[in-house]
């Protein structure tokens, strides 16, 4: 009955077989912005929802205690800016050089908790 020079023809059968479904309600937005994600990436919705869920990672909010600590950095460089502005006008080169280094370390250390988010 089978004939072995027939071409097979259909779906190709899958090594792993998704047996399981899960639904999600989105708002028009959420979809809008999901899809437009999923097109970026050159894959469809679903495949692109799976592929976040997976490995994704959520990272927390900041708390309070973490924002007070931001707060006091960008002060902090915000001042040590103004120190490098007057040591410039005076003509203090060392001076500008330190604190220079010390305002692009803070700078990095504020950038890198931006990227934790």
């Amino acid at each position: 009955m089978s004939n072995p020079t027939k071409k097979q023809t259909g779906r190709p059968v899958l090594a792993v077989k998704r047996e399981n479904t899960t639904g999600i309600r989105l708002t028009k937005a959420e979809h809008f912005i999901l899809t437009q994600k999923a097109k970026r990436t050159g894959m469809n919705l679903t495949t692109y929802i799976r592929q976040v869920a997976i490995h994704g990672t959520v990272v927390a909010r900041l708390t309070e205690e973490d924002r007070q600590f931001v707060r006091q950095l960008i002060q902090l460089s915000n001042d040590l800016h103004q120190l490098v502005l007057l040591a410039r006008e005076q003509g203090i080169l060392k001076v500008v050089l330190h604190f220079e280094v010390m305002r692009d370390k803070i700078d990095a250390l504020l950038k890198q908790l931006n990227h934790d988010k």
